[in-house]
């Protein structure tokens, strides 16, 4: 990884235009690898989680020392929908900018600091104040027993609950259903592949319907949801227009058929 995203979204598309297919938003303090240099403007990258693209190399925060540093340092993540960086330990103080759920962040040591703040440091050296129920350790390799993850995985799923549908995106201020569900198993420490579709090579494999069990996967043609039990999931739907609760049973008031009709296959980390 060569470069650190400097701006709060990233958005990486199919083709170096700002009109072609939004495929993917590389969130705040994550580390990516430039692959090529296609003119002044843009770069083709290849994300930390293994998602390639292309983006704006304004977005971006190129070589040097300091950005090898932030890749082993940055050891903490926004875990609030939004989160400002004042400029100092108060409500009232400048915002520096705004952070979403997921972006990386570093903490630093003051003394003395009220433990409601943390002190953080900006992919550009700045420094500023963060609430510290806003960001915690991130999890960067899964290690939890199966039931405390599939636990937490639907939980975190359940944080972006209302958020708007948005092609690519993946924050609250829009997601769609393969940004939820990756997002959801990033945070805690899994890394799945971006699209609705299980991919050699991940973690994720194919399970039969018998087994699936809270935080596994539901596929669809170009669709995927996160299954919660009950015969229920939670996904980002288009249809649905933001992030909600479906049914897979025929009587249930939340039953869609255009999608419990149309299953392809399941698929979970265990």
């Amino acid at each position: 990884m060569n470069a650190v995203v400097k701006t709060k979204i990233a958005s990486l598309h199919a083709e170096p235009d700002t009109h072609s297919e939004l495929i993917d938003e590389v969130l705040y303090g994550m580390p990516v690898e430039v692959q090529e240099e296609i003119d002044e403007t843009w770069v083709k990258i290849l994300t930390f989680y293994r998602y390639e693209g292309y983006t704006l190399k304004s977005n971006l925060h190129i070589g040097s020392e300091p950005t090898v540093n932030w890749v082993y340092e940055a050891n903490d993540v926004v875990i609030q929908s939004f989160a400002d960086v004042l400029a100092a330990p108060k409500i009232q103080s400048e915002n520096i900018m705004t952070l979403t759920r997921g972006a990386f962040i570093k903490v630093v040591l003051e003394a003395g600091l009220d433990t409601a703040w943390a002190k953080v440091q900006l992919v550009t050296g700045e420094e500023g104040y963060v609430r510290s129920a806003w960001i915690q350790d991130r999890v960067k390799v899964y290690t939890a027993n199966e039931a405390l993850f599939r636990k937490q995985v639907v939980e975190t799923a359940f944080r972006y609950m209302g958020t708007p549908y948005r092609w690519g995106g993946k924050t609250p201020l829009g997601i769609d259903c393969s940004g939820l569900v990756s997002m959801a198993y990033m945070l805690n420490g899994v890394y799945i592949f971006r699209d609705a579709k299980i991919v050699e090579g991940f973690p994720l494999r194919k399970i039969e319907r018998e087994n699936l069990k809270p935080g596994d996967l539901i596929f669809f043609p170009g669709h995927v949801a996160m299954y919660i039990g009950n015969n229920e999931y939670i996904h980002s739907s288009l249809g649905g227009n933001e992030v909600n609760v479906n049914s897979l049973s025929l009587h249930h008031e939340n039953y869609r058929e255009d999608l419990a009709t149309t299953i392809t296959e399941y698929g979970s980390i265990f």
